[in-house]
């Protein structure tokens, strides 16, 4: 099975969760399922996300958009993710 692990630094952790959540039919359509979601217990603006996927394909191409982008810059995303496809 394929995950995809991303890692991030959010301004406050209090705005980017709801944004994040207002966007899981997003994740959905590009067949992640989300089996993780972390912070940094030394570093509170530091958040680790763990996706199942179902389609590598579709995951990729949301990974790579310039949607995901903006939305995680309107969230409040303050450095450039790290995105980890693993098998």
């Amino acid at each position: 099975m394929t995950h995809i692990l991303v890692r991030h630094k959010v301004a406050d952790f209090a705005r980017w969760k709801p944004a994040y959540d207002s966007h899981a039919a997003s994740r959905a359509a590009a067949g992640l399922t989300e089996e993780r979601l972390l912070r940094n217990a030394d570093n509170g603006h530091e958040v680790i996300i763990l996706f199942a996927v179902s389609d590598p394909r579709k995951a990729r191409a949301f990974a790579a958009s310039s949607y995901l982008r903006e939305a995680m810059l309107k969230a409040g995303v303050t450095d450039k993710p790290d995105i980890f496809f693993l098998e």
